[in-house]
C-alpha cells in the first residue's frame, strides 16, 4: 500500500486566515447566534445548564428554518452533509444493496437510508437527538443498525438544527463521542402554512417533489401543532450519465464482470487434461465444443475468454435512489400552572425505497469464492441435456470456474418499506428553594423503526444445483426442470426461471424506551457570581433483531448469506454539571467560568463507565470570548456489533499473487501460500465473512477543543458592518479499541507480505490459487486520531437604499487523521485521501453571500472541496489515471456555485415564490477510480452532476 503524503495542509490553513480576516467577507452564522452576553435562561446543545452564560461554552453550529430552505434540499442529511465538518456518510446517491452486502458491524446495508457523519469518525459515533431526548436507530432490513436515519424525521416539523462538533458522552452517554446532532421541533406555531416544491436535474430526470402542511394554535393554557410532509424522489440511472456508464470510468469493460449473459467456462478436459478459458460466441444459443480445438484459434462456437466479453454491470445500477416518504408529527403543550407544564407528541413516518443492482450473477467452482458450499462445491452432470462437454465438470476434479449470469431473470431489485413511530410525553417546571429557582423535567419516549425489504432477482442455489445435476434425480422433484447455462441470453426459460429464482423477503427492528428525569438550576453564590448545576437520571432500553428469508438461513440463497441477529440490554445513567464562575470583572478579564462534568453508565451486559468533562470560558472583553474543554467518552457496543450472526459482504480485492505481480519479490511468499506459478485472479469480487463479537469492549476516547469567539466592537454599528463574528476552533479526537474490522485489502496486503498468521489466518485459497475463504470479523481495533480547525467569519452590513447583504464563510481543515489496527497495521485513510467510497479532504469551505430589500431575496454559495488523490490500482494503465508512474489518481478540487431568487408578497397570505439552481455551472463531480459503483463518492460530491432547478411556494394564513 503506498503513503499519500498530506502535503497541502499548510498552505490551507494559511489562506484560510488569511481570507477570514479580509472585511469583504463573512461566515454562516444563523440568526440564533446573536450577542452571547444578552441570551435568557435557556438550554443550549452541549450543555445542560440554564444560564445566560451557557452559550458559548462549546463549539455548536445552528441551522435556521430559514437555512434550510435556501438549500432547496429536501432531506435533513443532505443538509447536515453539506456541513464542512461532515465527514462520509450514507446517503440516498448510494446505491447501496447488491454486493454491499452485509459490514462486518452486524447494521446491515441501510439501503434507502441517510446518516450523519462528524469529523469523520463514523456514523455510529454520532448521537442524534429531537429535542434533547434520543432517537431511535434505524433498522435496515438486513442489520440491526447503529446510525439513526434522519429520512425518519420530517422536515416540515423542524424548527431548527443544533450541532455540536464535540464529544458530548458525559452529557448525553453513549455514541457521542463525534458530536451530537439536536433537531428542535416547532411549537410556538400560529395558524397555516404550506410549503411545496418540485425540482429536476438539467438532464430532466431525478425529479423531486414535496409538499409540507403545518398548523398551530391554541389557548393560553394549550397549544398545538400538527406537521404533515411528503416527498418523492424519482429515479437517475447510471446509463444515463457518461461518467457513470461503465464499472470503473474511462476503462471501458476491463473491470467488468466475468459472470456474463452468454458464460465464461475455465476447466479440464478429464480425457486429454487440456485446460480451457473459454466462452460461447455470440448468438450460439446452442454452442457446439470441439475438445479437440485446444488453442484460441477455433472454428467451434467458442473462443478464448478475454476483456472485450466482461460485462458491464454499471449499465443496471442508480444514481440517485427512488424513495418516498411520508410524515406525520403531532404536538400538544400544557400550561396546568404557572410553575408547571405538560406535552405529549407523537410520530410516524414511513419510507418506501428502492435499489438496483445487475442481475445477479451465477458463479461456481473453487475459483468462484461464494462461500457458499453448494456453489464453490458444484457438480453439473454429463447426463444434462444441455452439456455441450460430454463430460462432468466436478470441482473436486476438473472445474475451475463458471460465471453465467441469467440477463432472462431480470435486474436485482430490493424494495424496502420502513415504518418509524415514535411518541414521548413529560411534565417540566419551576419551583423555588429559598431566594433559588430549580427547573425540573420529566419525560418518557418509546420509538420503533422496523423495515422490510423485497429482493426479485435473486436464485435459489440449491435448486440450481438439483437442476445441473443428473436428470434423474431432477425428475424425481415436483417443479424441477433441467437448467440450461450454457447457451447465451434467452435459453434460460420461464419454466427454468420458476424453478429457481424466489422472492427473498428480509425484516428486522430497532426498538427504544426512555425515562428521563433532569433537574437545574443555582446551587450558591461565589464573588463572581452563582454556582449553577444540572443533573439527572436516564434509563434506556434497546432490542434489536434482524430476521432473513428462511432461504436465506437454509444456505439456499445464491446472493449475499447471512444468518438471524437478536438482543436486548439496558442501561441506567446518573450524570452532573457544575459551573464556577472564578472571577468577573477583573484586571485580567470581564468573566472565567470553569465547568465541569461527570456521567456513570452501567450497562445490563456488564460494562460500567464514568465520563468526565471539563471546560474553560473566558470572557477576556465584552467583544471577545475565549474557550477551551477537555472530554473523555465511550461508545458501547451495538447490538448488531455484539450479536450479530456470521454474515457476508462482496469486497472488490486485486490479488497481490496475481500475475503479473505487482511486486515480484512476494513471488515465494506467493507459493507458500499455495499460489501456482502464473496464476491469474479470474474474479476480483471476493466475499468476505463478517459477523458480531459478544467479547467486544467499549470504545474509549478523548476530546480537546479550544478557540475563541470575536465580536469586534469598532466594526458593530459601523459605516462598514452592522455586526461581525469571528470564531475559530481547534479540535483533536482520539479513540481507542475503535470497533471495526481491518480493512480487507489491508489485511490481505499485509497477509501475503509478511505471512503471519494474525493476517492470514481466516484466509484460505483453492488449490487452483483463488481465494476461496475470508474471515474479517469484528475486533477492538486500535485507535483512531484526527485533528483540524473550525474557521468561521460572519459579516452583516449595514442596511441601504439597496437592501442589506449578509456574507457568510465557514471552513473545516483537517490536520491528521490516522487509523492504526491493533498489531500497529496503518488503515488506509487520512487527510486529502479517497479510498473505500469516502474521502476525507484536507480543507471544505462553505462561503454564501445573501441579499434582502423589502420583498425580495437572493442568496449565492460556493462550497469548495479541496484535492484528493487515491491509488489507481488495476486501473494504473489506462489514461484516466493521472499519474501512472506514481500509480495515483488526483481528483481536482471542486467547488460549486448555487443561486436562489424569492419574492414575498404579503399583502397576499404571505405568498412567498422561490426560484433556484444548485450547481449552477454544472460542476461534474471527478472520477473515482476506487470507489465501488458508478466512478463517483457519493458521500462527498453532488451526484449525480448537472444542474439541478427547483421552485418553491409557501403561503402563510
Amino acid at each position: 500500500m503506498k503513503t499519500i503524503r498530506n502535503s497541502r495542509l499548510a498552505q490551507a490553513v494559511r489562506g484560510a486566515l488569511l481570507f477570514a480576516m479580509l472585511p469583504a467577507v463573512a461566515v454562516a452564522q444563523d440568526e440564533a447566534a446573536e450577542e452571547i452576553k444578552t441570551l435568557d435562561r435557556v438550554e443550549v446543545t452541549g450543555t445542560r445548564l440554564k444560564t445566560s452564560e451557557a452559550e458559548g461554552l462549546v463549539p455548536v453550529q445552528r441551522i435556521t428554518r430559514a437555512d434550510i430552505e435556501r438549500t432547496g434540499l429536501t432531506s435533513v442529511a443532505d443538509i447536515i452533509q453539506s456541513l464542512t465538518g461532515s465527514g462520509s456518510a450514507l446517503n440516498t446517491k448510494f446505491n447501496s444493496s447488491g454486493n454491499f452486502g452485509f459490514p462486518p458491524d452486524g447494521s446491515g446495508v441501510g439501503a434507502g437510508s441517510a446518516q450523519a457523519d462528524l469529523r469523520h469518525l463514523g456514523s455510529k459515533r454520532v448521537l442524534v437527538l429531537v429535542d434533547g431526548i434520543r432517537w431511535v436507530n434505524e433498522a435496515s432490513a438486513s442489520g440491526v443498525g447503529a446510525a439513526t436515519d434522519l429520512n425518519t424525521i420530517p422536515l416540515a416539523i423542524i424548527d431548527r438544527i443544533e450541532v455540536l462538533e464535540d464529544g458530548a458522552s458525559s452529557l448525553y452517554g453513549s455514541d457521542a463521542i463525534a458530536g451530537v446532532i439536536n433537531i428542535i421541533t416547532r411549537k410556538d406555531f400560529e395558524g397555516i402554512s404550506v410549503n411545496a416544491q418540485v425540482g429536476q436535474y438539467g438532464e430532466g430526470d431525478g425529479t423531486t417533489k414535496s409538499i409540507d402542511f403545518a398548523w398551530g394554535g391554541g389557548t393560553e393554557r394549550v397549544n398545538v401543532f400538527l406537521g404533515l410532509s411528503y416527498t418523492d424522489q424519482d429515479v437517475i440511472y447510471s446509463r444515463d450519465r457518461e461518467q457513470a456508464a461503465f464499472p470503473v470510468p474511462g476503462t471501458g469493460v476491463a473491470f467488468g464482470s466475468s459472470g456474463t449473459p452468454t458464460g465464461r467456462f475455465i476447466f479440464i478436459d478429464p480425457n486429454t487434461l487440456a485446460e480451457y478459458d473459454v466462452t460461447p460466441n455470440d448468438g450460439a444459443s446452442n454452442p457446439v465444443f470441439d475438445p479437440s480445438q485446444t488453442g484460441c484459434s477455433r472454428t467451434d462456437d467458442y473462443h478464448c475468454f478475454g476483456t472485450a466479453d466482461r460485462f458491464n454491470f454499471a449499465q443496471y445500477n442508480l444514481l440517485l435512489t427512488p424513495s418516498e416518504r411520508v410524515g406525520a408529527f403531532g404536538q400538544v403543550r400544557f400550561q396546568f400552572s404557572e410553575a408547571v407544564s405538560g406535552y405529549a407528541k407523537v410520530l410516524y413516518n414511513r419510507r418506501k425505497s428502492t435499489n438496483q443492482a445487475a442481475p445477479e450473477p451465477l458463479f461456481f467452482g473453487p475459483e468462484a469464492g461464494t462461500g457458499n458450499p453448494l456453489a464453490d462445491n458444484i457438480f453439473i452432470s454429463a447426463l444434462n441435456p444441455y452439456n455441450p462437454f460430454g463430460f462432468d465438470l466436478d470441482s473436486a476434479t476438473n472445474l475451475i470456474l463458471i460465471g453465467r449470469r441469467p440477463v432472462e431473470g431480470g435486474a436485482r431489485v430490493f424494495e424496502q418499506e420502513v415504518d418509524t413511530w415514535y411518541v414521548g410525553a413529560g411534565l417540566e417546571g419551576a419551583f423555588n428553594a429559598g431566594e433559588r429557582t430549580l427547573y425540573w423535567d420529566v419525560n418518557l419516549a418509546v420509538s420503533e423503526n422496523k423495515a422490510e425489504q423485497a429482493n426479485y432477482g435473486s436464485y435459489n442455489i440449491r435448486k440450481i444445483a438439483l437442476a445441473l445435476g443428473d436428470p434423474a434425480a431432477c425428475a424425481a422433484v415436483a417443479g424441477c426442470v433441467p437448467l440450461n447455462i450454457f447457451g447465451g441470453p434467452g435459453t434460460i426459460t420461464p419454466e427454468m426461471l420458476a424453478w429457481i429464482q424466489p422472492v427473498v423477503r428480509d425484516r428486522s427492528q430497532n426498538e427504544l424506551a426512555l425515562f428521563t428525569a433532569n433537574l437545574s438550576g443555582s446551587l450558591f453564590d461565589l464573588p463572581a457570581g452563582s454556582v449553577d448545576f444540572a443533573t439527572g437520571f436516564e434509563h434506556r432500553r434497546l432490542e434489536g433483531w434482524y430476521q432473513p428469508d428462511a432461504l436465506t438461513i437454509a444456505g439456499d440463497y445464491n446472493g449475499v448469506p447471512s444468518l438471524p441477529t437478536s438482543g436486548k440490554y439496558d442501561v441506567s445513567e446518573l450524570f452532573v454539571e457544575l459551573n464556577f464562575p472564578l472571577y468577573e470583572d477583573s484586571a485580567i478579564g470581564q468573566r472565567l467560568d470553569l465547568t465541569v462534568a461527570g456521567r456513570y453508565s452501567d450497562y445490563s451486559t456488564g460494562i460500567s463507565e464514568v465520563t468526565p468533562k471539563v471546560g474553560l470560558r473566558f470572557q477576556l472583553a465584552e467583544e471577545l470570548v475565549l474557550r477551551a474543554s477537555y472530554a473523555e467518552g465511550f461508545r458501547a457496543p451495538s447490538i448488531g456489533e455484539l450479536f450479530g450472526s456470521a454474515s457476508r459482504f462482496d469486497a472488490q480485492l486485486n490479488d497481490p499473487c496475481s500475475t503479473p505481480l505487482l511486486d515480484p519479490s512476494l513471488a515465494g511468499n506467493c507459493a507458500t501460500l499455495g499460489v501456482p506459478a502464473n496464476y491469474q485472479q479470474p474474479n476480483p469480487q471476493i466475499s468476505i465473512t463478517t459477523g458480531g463479537n459478544d467479547q467486544l469492549d467499549p470504545e474509549t476516547s478523548k476530546s480537546f477543543a479550544t478557540g475563541f469567539i470575536w465580536s469586534p466592537s469598532f466594526l458593530e454599528n459601523s459605516t462598514a458592518a452592522e455586526r461581525v463574528d469571528f470564531e475559530v476552533t481547534y479540535y483533536r479526537h482520539e479513540i481507542e479499541g475503535a470497533i471495526q474490522a481491518i480493512d480487507a485489502q489491508t489485511q490481505l496486503d499485509l497477509c501475503v507480505q509478511t505471512l503471519d498468521a494474525l493476517y492470514c489466518d481466516g484466509i484460505t485459497r483453492a488449490p487452483t490459487g483463488g481465494i476461496n475463504g475470508f474471515n474479517n470479523r469484528l475486533t477492538n481495533l486500535g485507535t483512531i486520531k484526527t485533528d483540524g480547525w473550525d474557521i468561521d467569519l460572519v459579516w452583516v452590513f449595514p442596511a441601504s437604499d439597496i437592501g442589506q447583504f449578509k456574507a457568510a464563510w465557514r471552513n473545516t481543515l483537517v490536520g491528521d487523521y490516522e487509523a492504526v489496527g491493533a498489531a500497529g497495521q496503518v488503515q488506509p485513510q487520512g487527510p486529502g485521501i479517497e479510498v473505500v467510497d469516502s474521502a476525507i479532504p484536507e480543507w471544505t469551505s462553505n462561503f454564501s453571500l445573501d441579499w434582502s430589500r423589502g420583498g425580495w431575496s437572493a442568496g449565492w454559495t460556493m462550497r469548495y472541496i479541496s484535492e484528493l488523490r487515491e491509488e489507481c490500482g488495476n486501473a494504473v494503465s489506462f489514461p484516466v489515471c493521472s499519474n501512472p508512474a506514481t500509480g495515483i489518481n488526483v481528483l481536482e478540487a471542486t467547488t460549486y456555485h448555487d443561486l436562489q431568487v424569492g419574492y414575498r408578497f404579503e399583502e397576499f397570505h404571505d405568498l412567498g415564490l422561490t426560484f433556484g439552481v444548485n450547481n449552477v455551472f454544472d460542476k461534474d463531480p471527478p472520477i473515482c477510480l476506487s470507489c465501488s459503483l458508478n466512478g463517483y463518492d457519493a458521500s462527498t460530491y453532488d451526484i449525480p452532476g448537472g444542474r439541478f432547478f427547483y421552485v418553491r411556494a409557501d403561503i402563510r394564513f
